[in-house]
């Protein structure tokens, strides 16, 4: 909304000494975001005046252009002789003139030279010249007896103002007018406010009844309020004065014809949308009422739309005249031979003008201010300005009767406590500045007894519907910046929890391994699971759907990490990373199959119950939090020190032992088929007996459809089932720092021969079970095969590590230890020491 600054200083009266940019500051802090503040006209310097031709001499030129020589009246003792390339005057009317030393617009120097055989001594303007229009056809004629010569051209055209830009949000609809501003100018200085809307101000509107043109409303829940006032003997060929003109294009609209300009004026003036209709083009009553299937209207941009049977439309007899509260029809629009005028000025419902306009793609001036709420109580006034501006502008004649249509909705009021805006805020509001605030809103406030006041919002505020609505007016007024900047104090004793810590602890550990954070969206789409190669009935194909997603192609949320961190693996590659390891720590999505739970709508007036939190909560689909990792290319690069080592699917389950070292877990490995994991590289990854996630080699066919590098490794865990109690059950228990043995190490090597499909974990865990607590560490050391062991065996080597903490161990109780071991390992895997 642009408001000039001349404009808002006849509804609020501000102080001479204040400039624009002083009362953008007071808007600004007022809650209002004001863009900019143009000053308009600022770019004219020097003398324009008002100047009469006198005479002109058209004298056609070599190529072909003819120019006027012509003899101007300026003011002064002797005319002055401009050359003119413009032919729409004639002699004796009164025309701008910039006088040598003037600049325009675009800084348009103007000085005396000689052009076309004269010396031309100033030029006459055209708008575009002029900066206050795009015609440059032609130069501005002023009217007879508009003003004499020499006059000040600047003062007379109202070349000069101040303009504030300000951008309006939604809950401020009736910022969309110079009413709305200059009460929060008002306000904002504390001086008088007059307001043009007020009807108590206006004796003539007192006149309301059904005594002006028929009108009927079949929809009063679309259309509330519909006012027509009728003027007659209308001169369509009045030409809008100077200062309406101006106002309308300083505030963003391009001046157009006299009655349509008084229109554009006093939607902005006031906020109201109105539209005139051309009374002898009118067949029968005016009806507001749906559209029926099938009908067409033909909009003032010349367009054939279809109508929609949800589209609230003005009708007469001939059908369809214009869709309400959007952009009339061109079958009663106002012509340059219109001379009687119906004046509609009505109140629609919000959000139907809203669909309406998005439907049909027409946005308008008057379905932005009714999106936004337009005030109810206007319609009558707002229809007496117009036909008032039309009888003293243009010589009309006002017919006896306003009709309106309906009757304008009373606001609710609202009770609050007097103290809950400084409870909210935390600023000390006594409770008369609160009401005195309220008050200055446009609200009625009446004291409602046990310090509470019950307050009633004005017609022109429908953002106002809620006791907070009012604390944040309170705030605002009082002012923003009175707000107390106080950072919460934890309670003593308290930090981040002990899941927390352990995600940190995890993540760091990660990242100390060498891979790199790589956060992504959490959106996927039915063709990420396709190229995962996951099966039609995995559980990991059901997703939660967006109702409005940001890529048609993504719609649904994330079941697995892995599409998102082999995605950016992959645009790594694609831009000469050729080795990459990357790891995301995050939430996915797992809802159960079937329909979700309906959540409870919870009241905002209380803190809701424990049921009621619980109801809430049962509605969440699950949400676990994993870890995941990808890598490529070498893991240990090449350099003076030797060849490099790429990266396997030891790498990935490596990456999980990580994950489960810092988490103080302990991880067994096992072989398995999933996808879209190699079946021959893939690894799961248990803590207990309870499956935490997988790892290993990608399977040829997902690295091949999704472009990534061959032998391309991912590992994916969830961290809440590394406990019992998912992660918020890790207890809180203090960091302990390892003990350091201080007696030797007994190391003893073991070599056992068992089936190729016994996995070298099962052996290990079986190690584990039979050496005792003597044992230290056991570690896969070696893995052999050979035409020696026969068909389908395999050696593995272990190194077991021995210690007590008190003494040195024995040679007998290592031996015992390590024969326990094996023996263990004999009974559960089948093992054979190798060499027996």
């Amino acid at each position: 909304m642009r408001v000039p600054l001349s404009w808002l200083r006849d509804y609020a009266p501000l102080p001479d000494d204040v400039s624009a940019r002083d009362v953008a500051a007071r808007l600004i802090r007022a809650g209002l975001e004001v863009e900019t503040v143009d000053e308009a006209g600022a770019d004219i310097t020097g003398p324009l005046v008002v100047g009469r031709v006198l005479e002109f001499t058209d004298e056609p030129q070599k190529n072909g252009k003819t120019i006027r020589w012509c003899s101007v009246d300026v003011g002064e003792a002797e005319p002055r002789g401009i050359v003119c390339g413009a032919h729409n005057f004639a002699v004796g009317d009164l025309v701008v003139v910039s006088l040598p030393g003037a600049v325009l617009p675009g800084g348009f120097a103007i000085s005396a030279r000689k052009t076309y055989g004269h010396v031309s001594d100033g030029m006459i303007c055209s708008v575009r010249e002029l900066g206050i229009g795009d015609d440059h056809a032609g130069i501005l004629v002023l009217g007879a007896g508009e003003a004499e010569p020499g006059a000040d051209a600047v003062e007379l055209l109202h070349l000069r103002d101040d303009v504030l830009d300000i951008a309006v949000t939604p809950d401020r609809g009736y910022c969309l007018s110079v009413r709305g501003v200059a009460r929060e100018a008002a306000t904002a200085y504390g001086v008088p406010y007059n307001d043009p809307g007020d009807p108590g101000v206006r004796d003539d509107v007192d006149t309301i009844g059904d005594d002006g043109y028929p009108v009927r409303v079949e929809d009063a829940e679309r259309c509330p309020v519909f006012a027509a006032r009728t003027v007659t003997g209308f001169d369509p060929a009045a030409p809008s004065p100077r200062w309406l003109q101006r106002r309308v294009q300083l505030a963003g609209m391009r001046p157009i014809s006299l009655a349509v300009d008084i229109t554009n004026f006093v939607m902005l003036e006031l906020g109201q949308p109105i539209h005139g209709y051309d009374r002898d083009a009118l067949r029968g009553p005016i009806v507001v009422r749906r559209a029926a299937a099938g009908e067409k209207l033909t909009t003032l941009d010349g367009a054939v739309r279809a109508l929609d049977p949800d589209d609230l439309l003005i009708t007469d007899d001939s059908g369809p005249i214009g869709l309400a509260g959007v952009m009339g029809g061109g079958s009663t629009e106002l012509s340059s031979a219109t001379t009687a005028v119906v004046i509609e000025a009505a109140h629609f419902e919000a959000t139907g003008i809203a669909r309406t306009a998005r439907r049909h793609k027409l946005p308008s001036e008057a379905s932005k201010r009714f999106e936004r709420g337009v005030d109810p109580a206007l319609p009558a006034v707002a229809a007496q300005r117009v036909a008032d501006l039309l009888v003293s502008l243009g010589g009309a004649t006002q017919e006896p009767g306003l009709t309106v249509a309906g009757a304008v909705p009373a606001p609710a009021p609202i009770e609050i406590p007097a103290g809950l805006p400084a409870r909210v805020v935390g600023v000390d509001y006594p409770a008369d500045e609160v009401t005195s605030l309220l008050t200055a809103v446009g609200a009625a406030v009446a004291p409602a007894g046990d310090q509470r006041i019950a307050v009633t919002p004005p017609t022109w505020r429908p953002d106002l519907t809620d006791p907070y609505d009012l604390v944040e007016e309170v705030a605002r007024l009082h002012g923003y910046d009175a707000v107390p900047s106080v950072l919460p104090v934890a309670p003593a004793g308290r930090g981040i929890t002990p899941s927390q810590r352990l995600r940190r602890r995890v993540e760091r550990a990660v990242a100390a391994a060498g891979y790199v954070e790589a956060p992504s969206y959490p959106f996927v789409g039915e063709t990420d699971f396709d190229a995962l190669g996951f099966p039609a009935d995995d559980a990991r194909r059901v997703a939660l759907r967006l109702a409005n997603p940001i890529s048609e192609e993504q719609p649904l949320l994330r079941t697995t990490l892995l599409p998102g961190l082999l995605t950016t693996l992959r645009r790594n590659v694609g831009r000469g990373a050729t080795d990459v390891a990357v790891y995301e720590a995050g939430l996915v999505f797992r809802p159960s199959p079937g329909p979700l739970p309906v959540p409870p709508r919870l009241p905002v007036d209380r803190r809701p119950t424990d049921a009621e939190l619980a109801s809430l909560l049962a509605a969440v689909p699950s949400q676990p939090r994993r870890i995941a990792v990808a890598l490529a290319g070498e893991r240990e690069p090449a350099g003076w020190w030797g060849a490099g080592r790429p990266a396997t699917w030891a790498d990935a389950v490596e990456a999980a032992r990580v994950v489960a070292r810092s988490a103080g877990v302990t991880l067994r490995v096992e072989k398995d088929e999933h996808a879209p994991w190699h079946p021959g590289r893939c690894a799961a990854l248990y803590v207990g007996d309870t499956l935490v996630g997988h790892a290993g080699e990608l399977h040829p066919r997902v690295v091949a459809t999704l472009g990534l590098p061959p032998r391309t490794s991912a590992m994916e865990l969830e961290l809440d089932r590394f406990f019992p109690a998912g992660l918020d059950g890790v207890a809180d228990d203090p960091v302990r720092a390892p003990s350091v043995p201080t007696f030797p190490v007994a190391t003893q090597d073991v070599a056992l021969v068992v089936d190729l499909a016994v996995p070298a974990a099962d052996v290990e865990d079986a190690l584990r079970s039979g050496a005792g607590e003597l044992l230290e560490s056991v570690r896969l050391f070696d893995v052999f095969t050979g035409a020696q062991l026969g068909d389908g065996r395999k050696s593995l080597a272990y190194a077991l590590r021995f210690r007590a903490p008190d003494r040195t161990l024995t040679v007998d109780e290592t031996t015992a230890a390590r024969d326990a071991a094996v023996a263990a390992a004999t009974q559960r895997t089948g093992a054979v020491l190798r060499g027996t």
